[in-house]
């Protein structure tokens, strides 16, 4: 089993930025992919950046450019990333939720073993 706890969600006025971690504990050994998504009121869930275990990145469209995931740093029994997010728009207010799966792989973003609780951020306009 692995416990996933989100923290550094708030508020924040369009254009400024919040740092989102995420830190994995547990059969850390297990994990091969973090991420993270976000789900706006009345919509689906949606990816927001994954990062597999060698560093390869992905993004949505949407954050290209603006979000920047880290690599997984693993100290103290625990695997943590983060999602540093900067020219914050209003659209981006959504909760962000954590992922970890032990799939190497993007083709299966669908597929996640494990959640976050989630974590709120709203951007001002």
């Amino acid at each position: 089993q692995v416990q996933l706890v989100e923290s550094g969600g708030g508020l924040v006025q369009a254009g400024g930025s919040l740092r989102l971690s995420c830190a994995a504990s547990g059969n850390i050994f297990s994990i091969n992919r973090m991420g993270w998504y976000r789900q706006a009121p009345g919509k689906q869930r949606e990816l927001v950046a994954a990062i597999l275990n060698g560093g390869t990145t992905t993004y949505a469209d949407s954050v290209k450019g603006r979000f920047t995931i880290s690599t997984i740093s693993r100290e103290n029994a625990k695997n943590t990333i983060d999602l540093q997010m900067n020219s914050l728009k209003p659209e981006d207010t959504a909760v962000y939720y954590c992922s970890a799966d032990r799939r190497n792989s993007f083709s299966t973003l669908h597929l996640n073993d494990y959640w976050g609780q989630g974590t709120q951020v709203t951007v001002s306009s």
